[in-house]
C-alpha cells in the first residue's frame, strides 16, 4: 500500500476520536470555546486529501487545543475574561505555524484569568480540575490545554509560561510541558501578561512530540553554545536547599537523582540562593507592574464586574502604583543575581529541580489562593527572568498522583536538556501495544493496562485498511480486522508496556482476541488486539463510526 493511500481518512479518524474522547471525560471547564465537530471534520477531510495528494504536512492528523489567551482566528479571545473578549481576524504566529503543519484546532482552553496564576482555579469559567485527581487543582495558568492532553482528548496543545505556566499543569497532570528560551517562538498574537518574559510553551504526552512541535514554532534553529565534551552534566541543589515539599515528595526527587546518576550523568553541586532570590522579585518586586500596564487599564475600568477573578484583579491593581525608582532597583539586583546564577551554573548543561514542591487540592487552595500559588512558583518563577528554557517531565508518582521534575538550561539548549531527559526515563524496555476497545483511556478494561505499568503515549489512528465489528461479549468490546479492501482508518491509542506485563496480558486474552501486528498512521507497526474472523460472522460492521468511542456516544444519544 502506498504512503499517499495511507494518510486516507486518517485526519477524520482522529478528529471524531477527539471529540468522542471530549464527550467521555465530560470536563467541559476545560474549554472555552470548542469548535462545532462538523466544522472540524470538514478541514480534516480537506487536509486528507492535501495528505492524499503528496504535500508535506509533518503534524497531519494532529488535534491541537490553544490557550484561551493566544488568537485563532474566528473564536473569542478572552484571556480568561468574558468582557475582554475581541475575535481576531488571523492566527497567532504560534497557531499558524502549527496548523500551516497540518495541525487541526479543537478550541481554546481556560485558564487563570489573563495567565496571572499557577493554580487553574481563577477563572469565570470554572476551576479546571486535575486529570487524574478531580479534588486537587491542574495547575495554572495553562490549566485547560494541559489537562486536555493528559486525558488524550488532544495530541498538543499550546500554553504560554511567564512564571511557570507551561511547566506546573505539565507536571501536576503528568505531561510534557517544554518553555522555549524567551524571543525563540513569536508571541504576535498572544495578550500579554509580562510581554518582556512570555514565552509560548507546549504540552504534549511524549517528549518527541514536544521537540517536533517546538522546532515548527520557532524562527529559526537554536544554535546552543559550545560545550566541553564528556558525560551530561547536571546541576543537582541539596535537598535541605529545596525548602518544604509535600509528604514522599523527597524520596521521589532522591530516586531521580539517583535514575540520573546510574544513567552515566555527571552531577555537580549548586546554590539554590540566586534563583530563589530570582524567584521572589517576580511577584514581590516591581517587575509585576509590566501586568498592569498589559492589562490594567481594562480592570480599572471594569473594578466589580463578576467576570473579574478577584485573586487577579488585586494582584494587577496593586501593581499600578509601585513607584519606577523600584523597577530599576530591582533590574540592577537582578543582573546581579543572573550572573551569581550563571556562575552558578559554570559548565553544567542543565539544572534539576522538582517542578513543584507539591500539590494542593481545590479546598487549599481556595483557603490560602495567594500564598498556595506562591508556593507553586518557588523553583519556576526565576527561569524567564533569567532568560533561560526549561523542559518539564515526568519522574514517577507519589501516592497515585505525578511527580515531575524540571531541567534547566542556557539560552537555546531546548535540545540538550532533551537529551538530559531521556536519561531519567525509568523504563528501560517497554513495548507498544495499539488498542481501538475497551482498552482505550476511560473504557472499562483500561485499568489492566494501568495495573500493568502501561503509559499512554499516542492518540492516533490505523492506516485505512481495516474493519470494525461490535462483538457480542461483556463488557462490549469490538473487533478489529485488516481486510485487502474497503478498509478505513480506526481511532488507536498507543500504550508502551513492560515486556513482562504485555507477556501477562497475551497470556490472559479471551477468545476470539487475538494479538496481532496493527499498523498506524504515520506507517509504524504496533503489537495491537486482532479479532478472529469466524468470531465476525453476523456481527454489526461499525466502520463508519471511525472508532469504539464514537459508535459508543452514538448510542448513548440515539
Amino acid at each position: 500500500m502506498s504512503g499517499r493511500r495511507d494518510r486516507q481518512g486518517v485526519a477524520l479518524a482522529r478528529v471524531r476520536a477527539a471529540y468522542a474522547r471530549n464527550a467521555e471525560a465530560d470536563r467541559p471547564e476545560i474549554w472555552i470555546d470548542l469548535r462545532p465537530q462538523a466544522e472540524v471534520e470538514a478541514e480534516a477531510r480537506e487536509l486528507d486529501a492535501r495528505a492524499t495528494a503528496g504535500e508535506r504536512l509533518p503534524l497531519a492528523g494532529t488535534v491541537l487545543a490553544v490557550k484561551g489567551n493566544i488568537d485563532v482566528a474566528g473564536l473569542p479571545t478572552t484571556a480568561g475574561c468574558p468582557g475582554y473578549a475581541y475575535r481576531p481576524e488571523q492566527d497567532a504566529v504560534a497557531v499558524a505555524r502549527l496548523r500551516s503543519a497540518g495541525a487541526l484546532v479543537l478550541g481554546t482552553t481556560n485558564l487563570d484569568q489573563f495567565a496571572t496564576g499557577l493554580v487553574g482555579t481563577r477563572s469565570p469559567y470554572g476551576a479546571v480540575r486535575n486529570a487524574l485527581a478531580p479534588e486537587r487543582i491542574s495547575g495554572g495558568s495553562s490549566s485547560g490545554s494541559a489537562v486536555a492532553v493528559a486525558l488524550g482528548i488532544v495530541d498538543l496543545a499550546l500554553g504560554t509560561d511567564t512564571a511557570g505556566s507551561g511547566r506546573v499543569p505539565a507536571a501536576l497532570n503528568g505531561v510534557v510541558g517544554l518553555k522555549p528560551t524567551p524571543g525563540a517562538v513569536p508571541t504576535t498574537g498572544v495578550v500579554p501578561a509580562c510581554r518582556s518574559l512570555d514565552c509560548v510553551s507546549v504540552f504534549a504526552r511524549t517528549l518527541g512530540e514536544a521537540e517536533q512541535a517546538h522546532a515548527l514554532l520557532r524562527d529559526a534553529p537554536p544554535e546552543p553554545p559550545a560545550r566541553r565534551p564528556g558525560s551530561w552534566r547536571v546541576a543537582v541543589p541539596r535537598l535541605d536547599q529545596l525548602g518544604e515539599l509535600d509528604p514522599g515528595w523527597a524520596a521521589a526527587w532522591t530516586r531521580t537523582v539517583d535514575r540520573l546518576a546510574a544513567a552515566g550523568a555527571e552531577l555537580q553541586p549548586i546554590d539554590l540562593s540566586p534563583f530563589d532570590r530570582a524567584a521572589a522579585l517576580l511577584y514581590e518586586g516591581a517587575f509585576v507592574a509590566e501586568r498592569y500596564t498589559a492589562v490594567g487599564e481594562f480592570i480599572d475600568a471594569h473594578a466589580g464586574k463578576d467576570d473579574l477573578d478577584p485573586t487577579v484583579a488585586a494582584i494587577v491593581g496593586a501593581a499600578r502604583d509601585i513607584p519606577a525608582h523600584r523597577l530599576f532597583a530591582d533590574r540592577e539586583e537582578l543582573a546581579r543575581l543572573r550572573a551569581a546564577a550563571m556562575t552558578g551554573l559554570g559548565e553544567v548543561d542543565a539544572l534539576l529541580l522538582p517542578t513543584t514542591p507539591g500539590h494542593p487540592t481545590l479546598a487549599e487552595v481556595a483557603i490560602d489562593p495567594i500564598g498556595a500559588n506562591a508556593r507553586l512558583g518557588r523553583f519556576t518563577n526565576s527561569t524567564n527572568l533569567f532568560g533561560l528554557c526549561a523542559l518539564a517531565v515526568p519522574a514517577g508518582t507519589v501516592d497515585g498522583l505525578p511527580f515531575g521534575v524540571m531541567l534547566i538550561g542556557r539560552p537555546e539548549t531546548e535540545l540538550r536538556l532533551g537529551a538530559v531527559a531521556r536519561l531519567l526515563d525509568p523504563r528501560p524496555v517497554a513495548l507498544r501495544l495499539a488498542v481501538v476497545g475497551a482498552h482505550l483511556s476511560g473504557q472499562p478494561l483500561n485499568g489492566q493496562l494501568l495495573a500493568l505499568g502501561g503509559r499512554l503515549v499516542a492518540c492516533t489512528t490505523t492506516t485505512p485498511e481495516y474493519r470494525l465489528h461490535r462483538l457480542a461479549t461483556s463488557p462490549p468490546k469490538p473487533g478489529l480486522a485488516r481486510v485487502a479492501e474497503g478498509g478505513a482508518a480506526i481511532e488507536a491509542e498507543v500504550w508502551e508496556l513492560p515486556p513482562e506485563g504485555l507477556g501477562r496480558l497475551v497470556a490472559e486474552l479471551p477468545r476470539p482476541m487475538a494479538i496481532g501486528s496493527v499498523r498506524l498512521a504515520d506507517g509504524s507497526n504496533a503489537a495491537g488486539f486482532l479479532c478472529e474472523p469466524t468470531a465476525l460472522r453476523d456481527t454489526a460492521d461499525i466502520t463508519a463510526y471511525g472508532g469504539w468511542r464514537a459508535y459508543l456516544a452514538a448510542q448513548a444519544h440515539s
